[in-house]
């Protein structure tokens, strides 16, 4: 039992005694019981019992490889056409500008569908699974992967911002985009090193 568990058990048992609040000819046998020693009187079995655990018990569900795969098909695709998914242009052929906002999209930044959104849930089942490869491996590999999308994903959102800093301009633009790039390879990469450890 924790301390705040024993502290509210023995404040019910307090609130149950008449002599918790001084004599009992202070306050007659007859009158109400107050708000706070009817709060007092609630049960406290939720509060004593243990909380459950939400850690992973079990190995990922076959939807959740799918987004494994789908993840690393999506970074292969984002590695092969770099510039057109980075480049966004007005419509009649208007201006062109570099854009990073796809890049987090597929590294699971952006929304709760991309396949590779809060994908350490998943990492965490692995050492539940059956005839998994070596955890030392899978883990050193998931410290590289988790790394590298956090170098991508800031590089990506200081491009945002490249052309509008002191000294800036398409080519700082360019320059934070092509850090990104170099990360998202590391990424896919080490994502693609966990598979081949989890042999699916």
């Amino acid at each position: 039992m924790t301390p705040l568990q024993l502290f509210l058990l023995l404040s019910l048992l307090l609130s149950a005694s008449p002599l918790a609040f001084g004599p009992a000819t202070t306050r007659p046998l007859s009158s109400p019981p107050s708000a706070r020693r009817a709060f007092l009187s609630l049960p406290l079995l939720p509060l004593l019992a243990p909380l459950p655990s939400f850690a992973a018990t079990s190995p990922p569900t076959p939807a959740e490889l799918a987004r494994l795969k789908k993840g690393v098909e999506g970074l292969d695709y984002l590695v092969k056409n770099w510039d057109a998914e980075t480049t966004v242009c007005r419509e009649n052929g208007g201006e062109c500008k570099r854009d990073a906002e796809p890049v987090r999209r597929y590294l699971g930044l952006r929304s709760t569908t991309d396949p590779l959104f809060q994908i350490e849930k998943v990492f965490d089942k692995v050492k539940y699974m059956d005839g998994v490869g070596d955890l030392d491996e899978f883990f050193a590999a998931q410290e590289d992967f988790t790394a590298a999308i956090t170098m991508s994903n800031s590089m990506a959102f200081i491009s945002q911002f490249g052309e509008y800093n002191p000294g800036g301009g398409a080519d700082q633009v360019l320059k934070y985009l092509n850090e990104s790039k170099e990360n998202v390879v590391k990424v896919q990469t080490a994502l693609k090193k966990m598979i081949e450890v989890m042999g699916v």
